[in-house]
Order: C-alpha cells, then structure tokens, then sequence
C-alpha cells in the first residue's frame, strides 16, 4: 500500500502534468482582444485595436467596420511582443456609429472573447464582451451594469485558469499545508492579500512596474516548492510552521500580477467598482474550482490507494516539488533577463 502522503504528491505530478498540457494548448487563445472607440467630433471616432500575440501568433481575429467608414489617416501600427496594436482615426457620418454593426471575423474559430469599451461625445461610456458564438455587435447598444458584472466575472475566471504561475503557487501550498483548517486559513490569506493589492493598483493607488513583480511571482513559487522538499527532509520551514502568513505576503505579490492583467484590458469608466468587484469574484471563483478540482482528486486517490497496492518508487514524491521549482525558476531567469 502506498502511504498517503506520498501518494498525494505523485497526484500533484499528474496534475502539474495536465495543467502544462492545458496551458500549452490554450494559452494563444485565452487572453481577449480588445477595441476601444472615442468620439473625437461628431462622427469622427479614434479607434484602438489590439490583438494578443503569443509564441510569436496573432489571435486570428480582424475588426470589419461598415463599408460607410473611411479613414480621415493611414492606419498606424506597433508590433509589441504580446500584441500587435493599430490606431485608425475614422470617419462615419453624421449619426455616428448609431445602429451600425462591427464584426470579428475569425473569433468564431477561438475560445476567447472582444473586449470593447466607447466614449461618446454626448457622455455617453461604456464596455461590452463579444464572444465567438456572436462575433458582431451593434454600437449604440450602451451595456448594463449586470452585463458589465458578467463580462468582467468571465474575464476573471479565464485569467485564473490561464495563469499558469498563480495556480502552481496554489499548488505547492496544497501540497504542504496539512489539515483542512489550516488550508482554509492558508487559502483566506492568499485571497485577502491578493484582493487589496489588485484593487490598490487598478485604482491607481500603487504603481509598480510589471516586469519585476512577474520575476518575484516566479521567485515565490520557488520558495514553496523548496519548502516542500525540507519538509519532507524533517526540517519545518516558515511556510509549514506559519502557512497563512507566507501565503498573505506573497498574495500581495500576486495582486500586483492579476492587477496587470486587468489594466492591461481596460475598465469601463461609468462601471468601475462593478467591473474590479467583480473580475476579482471571477478570480476566486476560478482559485476556489481549481482547489475543488485538486482535493477531488486527491480524494479518489485516497479511495483508490485503499483498494490497489500500487507500486512506487522512493523518488516519485520528488516529481511534483522539483516539476514546480524547477519550472518556476526558468521562469525566474527568463523573467529577469527580459528587464
């Protein structure tokens, strides 16, 4: 019979497995595209187009406007290294863009959505979501709050899920937090810490640069998975003897990633305590499935390794503490050395 612990962190190499295979597989797709349309005078817009690039591929998403639309300038467009942005400054007519439709073609062959945010001369401000079942939208549709909480919901949960970094972290604490009240509190912290930064950095109470908190992110996770290996080594580091104040310091790391995130997409100005409250329920969401998932899981492992004598070898409970520190240090250099 093989001892539950052990068994527990050779589950935790499987699913460190599935969870590259998942990100490797959709990590192109999963990150929107987004439009932004600012009346300047009456029926001349700015328009801001950007779509995300990974691994050096742009989403296979165009913006189509109405034949009615010509260009008062040529376009401009910059290549950065995760999207490509292009600026048109257009000419619509005298009742604007009331009416008309703008499609995507292409997003119907993805998984991700259109993010689109407009600003009307009269005041009228807005933002929507477009997804692949319905590439188009007509633009004097001005969304809901409720629309806006829904969109920003799926937003979070969808960066979560696509976040491969903050889900090892996760990871890692689950694998070495014993007793399910010291997960909770473990899990609390985490969520708490990350919760304060994310809403201190969006509003623009903190500014920090993303390209240090991305390496420091990479840098936590090492921390715990080395904590792994000396606990199953009989030395008690910080994180076992004091796991919710690890997990509270480094989710106020964290926050400052998912903050980048979330700027990166925009908020609504008329809706914006809904659209942070509720990208930041999205995140839990997404954090607390993924908790669901491991411990169900680990759960059919218990159940499971009650009933097989399932052969394994002394180094198997090595598989998943070396698998995320080892990943998270790669991560750490690349991290480093794109300053």
């Amino acid at each position: 019979m093989i001892p539950w612990q052990n068994f527990r962190r050779m589950i935790a190499g499987i699913v460190l497995a599935l969870l590259f295979a998942f990100s490797s597989a959709q990590a192109h797709d999963i990150r929107p595209a987004y439009l932004e349309l600012k009346e300047t005078a009456p029926g001349q817009f700015s328009v801001l187009w950007r779509t995300p690039v990974m691994a050096g591929m742009r989403l296979p998403v165009v913006l189509k406007l109405s034949d009615e639309v010509r260009n008062l300038k040529d376009p401009v467009v910059q290549e950065l290294t995760d999207s490509l942005v292009e600026r048109r400054w257009i000419q619509v007519g005298p009742h604007g863009l009331a009416g008309k439709r703008i499609e995507f073609p292409g997003l119907q062959l993805t998984i991700t959505d259109v993010l689109v945010r407009f600003e009307m001369l009269d005041g009228r401000k807005g933002a929507t979501i477009v997804r692949p079942s319905q590439p188009w939208f007509e633009s004097d549709a001005a969304p809901s709050k409720l629309r806006v909480a829904g969109a920003y919901l799926r937003l979070g949960i969808e960066h979560i899920w696509s976040g491969i970094d903050h889900l090892l972290f996760i990871l890692a604490l689950m694998i070495l937090v014993r007793g399910t009240r010291r997960l909770v509190a473990t899990v609390t912290a985490f969520t708490v810490a990350h919760s304060i930064t994310l809403a201190a950095a969006t509003l623009g109470f903190v500014h920090v640069q993303q390209k240090p908190v991305e390496a420091c992110i990479a840098l936590s996770i090492v921390f715990v998975a080395s904590e792994i290996v000396h606990a199953r080594q009989g030395w008690q580091g910080w994180t076992e003897r004091w796991p919710w104040i690890v997990a509270f310091t480094f989710g106020l790391l964290h926050g400052f990633g998912f903050a980048g995130a979330l700027n990166a997409v925009g908020l609504p100005q008329t809706a914006i305590p809904v659209a942070l409250l509720f990208f930041n329920v999205g995140v839990e969401i997404g954090q607390l499935l993924f908790i669901a998932a491991i411990l169900s899981i680990m759960a059919f492992a218990r159940w499971l390794s009650r009933r097989a004598a399932i052969p394994q070898p002394a180094w198997a409970w090595r598989v998943a503490p070396y698998s995320i520190g080892g990943v998270a240090a790669f991560w750490m250099i690349q991290r480093i050395a794109a300053f």
